[in-house]
């Protein structure tokens, strides 16, 4: 079994120390935490918008934010009647709470950590800082004024690339989308490392909030002599990447211990050159949030193959247990498992056990021969997709479309491997499960509710072209290279969703390239230069030239380098049907509600609708399109979630799953929403985008398209939206 010793006895030797105090004594009822707090619960104690009066909930005040929409959902924080957002093309802006006037803004040169910032303020609140990257420089804002920290590293910014242990010339981007956390006078930091070979490592730093100086760091990958090291091939730590914590992670406060869920090693897809279980690939690591030291960890997936990265926040409470209160901490995945943990020696509360699972036919691949199965609480997402699960929703000859892909693919469950000869079939996918933010506990009870998604997906590995293809094939072939080494593993062997040059410029296509948007990430010069663009159009503007065996007679003069062939695949290829719908029936969106106390599912409901079926009165499927969100559970029995695709915010009974209210804004809600308290009024915030969407499926329907599964913001509307209770008027 994997899971591998905790040092106990240092645990629970760790005294709590004295930390500043928060902007308000009573626990849960800020949000000056990114998620709500450091345990990441998503949770509220406030009580004034309740069950009994929600469906008078009204927008109180907007504020748009005009700008870049991809990759943008941010979680508001609220300090002292002041509201900390991004706005206006980027800009870091303090608002005031209650009635979203502007008091500063602070320009940015470049994106700023998207998904939310860290607050901190020393023990008599004289200084106060807001802590977040741009473009991979950590820096730091005066809260009250917003003028930058200059005494922080140097000049007021700290080269998040420096450290890693590759030149900075190498690394293309680091900062994560996620904030990190705050403990003491640290700010603890993950990164996003991207998926590729030789993408830098995802360590674990953590930097003095005053001077910006590193105080330690916990390599994912070890390092000779380190715990884990053993478990890599030698020398791994110099080229393998990745192992990063690109999403969430919670903190023990009293304990001073940080949880940090942590993602796949790269390549994500292919591991012939890492061989092994490859510590700390996909554990849920628990560190000690001082010195970085390990106090133990749990592997979910070993030698991962999938992209299952651990991206929720683990959740940090305390459940009843065989008779007895114990603190633990919960880590939802991506695959549908749910695993809990004693939080203080990692053990977890009901036996894990490792299963035999299919194996790798892939040249120089070495699949683990089993994987770690929990045997409570039942799994959230569907696991298996067979024939009877296709989407009703379909006409009959593409229904036996999906039913031939099926049955001639590799489609044996959650750890079915990668193949080159044929199709692979993923579920719920790697875009499925629960992502960042997908969950939300409540600490007085115990229950926890994960929003999950179901996107099967279906993957073919590739062979890398070459060196011969790359510098001395004709410009398509280059191209190609340049295409199967960058944009395959999003878009897939046959160009999926890439519109040009059929609909769109080359103007346009160099725009989204350089820029980003929705999930796409932005291609740097350093990453993609001038002159690699160029081939890649070519290849765009001709695939089959590209696709096609030239002899050249250099290749003979400058044979392919030695060592394991390198494959790759496309992540996040959803399996669509052709009228835009995800292949497997719905529903694809749920929230489902666990009694941790029992390890059992209370309930669930389908979340949210796909706009061209709700047309035709087909309101129970849940969202079609990709959601990357998640509720908030307050004391006063309710939870806000959003889905996205349709516009609409919703209010839920927690203890049941019974709408309560909802209403539908103009641009398609995101992230994670934010309750407050402003001048004695309870407020709910939520960021929305101006998303567009696009069409889905490999040959779309004449009633499909982005239409049929995504209603579009209307221009102008990407802001935040804060909703309250009508104010009661004076005598």
């Amino acid at each position: 079994m994997y899971f591998l010793g905790a040092a106990i006895l240092l645990v629970l030797g760790l005294a709590a120390a004295q930390v500043a105090p928060t902007p308000n004594a009573k626990k849960y009822t800020t949000w000056s935490d990114y998620a709500g707090g450091p345990e990441s619960l998503q949770y509220s104690a406030l009580t004034k918008i309740d069950k009994t009066n929600v469906s008078g909930l009204q927008l109180a005040w907007s504020y748009m934010a005009p700008g870049p929409a991809g990759r943008f959902s941010f979680n508001p924080l609220i300090v002292d009647g002041v509201m900390y957002v991004v706005g206006k093309d980027s800009a870091v802006v303090a608002l005031d709470a209650a009635t979203g006037r502007q008091i500063w803004s602070r320009p940015m040169e470049g994106t700023p950590t998207n998904r939310g910032f860290n607050y901190w303020e020393n023990h008599d609140r004289s200084g106060r800082r807001l802590i977040f990257a741009v473009n991979d420089y950590l820096q730091e804002l005066n809260a009250q004024t917003g003028e930058q920290i200059n005494t922080f590293g140097i000049a007021g910014k700290v080269d998040l690339r420096e450290g890693l242990g590759r030149s900075i010339e190498s690394i293309d981007t680091i900062q994560s989308g996620t904030p990190g956390r705050v403990f003491e006078n640290l700010v603890i930091l993950g990164s996003a490392t991207g998926e590729l070979y030789e993408s830098p490592p995802g360590d674990i730093r953590a930097y003095d909030v005053l001077s910006g100086k590193q105080v330690w760091v916990f390599h994912t990958v070890p390092h000779p002599g380190e715990y884990g090291y053993e478990t890599w091939p030698k020398d791994a730590w110099k080229y393998i990447g990745g192992t990063n914590d690109w999403g969430e992670m919670s903190l023990d406060v009293k304990r001073g211990i940080v949880y940090l869920p942590l993602g796949s090693p790269t390549y994500d897809l292919y591991g012939a050159d890492r061989t092994g279980a490859g510590l700390f690939g996909d554990c849920l690591l628990a560190l000690d949030a001082r010195t970085g030291k390990r106090l133990w960890h749990f592997q979910v997936v070993h030698h991962d193959l999938w992209d299952y990265d651990l991206t929720t926040g683990p959740k940090l409470l305390t459940i009843r247990h065989n008779g007895k209160m114990v603190d633990v901490v919960a880590q939802p995945t991506k695959f549908g498992f749910l695993y809990v943990f004693d939080r203080v020696t990692g053990q977890p509360l009901w036996p894990v056990e490792e299963r035999a699972v299919p194996q790798s036919d892939m040249p120089g691949e070495h699949s683990s021969p089993t994987q770690p199965f929990p045997t409570n609480p039942p799994p959230y997402a569907r696991q298996k997709f067979t024939v009877d699960d296709i989407n009703p929703y379909v006409e009959p000859e593409e229904k036996e479309r999906l039913r031939n892909i099926l049955l001639n693919a590799r489609n044996e469950g959650i750890f079915t491997p990668q193949t080159k000869d044929r199709d692979q079939i993923g579920v719920p996918g790697e875009n499925g499960g629960a992502n960042w933010g997908s969950t939300a506990a409540d600490p007085t009870t115990g229950m926890l509710y994960v929003r999950s998604y179901d996107a099967p997906t279906i993957h073919k590995l590739s062979l890398d072209p070459g060196p011969q293809a790359t510098e001395f094939g004709p410009p398509e072939q280059r191209g190609h290279a340049a295409y199967v080494r960058n944009c395959l593993p999003c878009h897939g062997a046959d160009r999926a969703r890439i519109t040009f040059p059929a609909s769109i410029s080359e103007e346009r296509f160099l725009s989204v390239l350089r820029n980003g948007g929705k999930e796409m990430p932005p291609f740097t010069e350093r990453r993609l230069p001038p002159k690699v663009v160029k081939y890649l159009i070519a290849y765009l503007r001709n695939p089959a030239a590209g696709e096609s065996s030239t002899d050249n007679p250099k290749d003979a003069a400058n044979p392919a380098p030695s060592g394991p062939a390198r494959y790759f695949g496309p992540f996040g290829s959803v399996l669509f049907a052709n009228n835009g719908l995800i292949a497997m029936g719905p529903p694809w969106c749920e929230v489902v509600a666990y009694d941790l106390n029992e390890g059992t599912i209370k309930w669930r409901f389908p979340l949210g609708t796909t706009p061209g079926l709700a047309a035709k009165g087909i309101k129970n499927t849940g969202s079609s399109s990709l959601l990357r969100n998640g509720p908030v559970v307050t004391a006063g029995g309710l939870i806000f979630i959003a889905s996205q695709a349709d516009r609409i915010i919703h209010a839920y009974d927690k203890d049941t799953g019974k709408l309560l209210w909802e209403t539908e804004i103009d641009a398609n809600p995101d992230g994670i929403p934010a309750v407050y308290e402003a001048d004695g009024r309870e407020y709910v915030a939520f960021f929305a985008a101006s998303a567009q969407g696009q069409p889905q499926g490999p040959a779309p329907t004449p009633e499909s398209g982005r239409d049929f599964v995504f209603k579009a913001a209307r221009p102008g509307s990407q802001g935040y939206y804060i909703f309250a209770l009508p104010q009661k008027k004076t005598q």
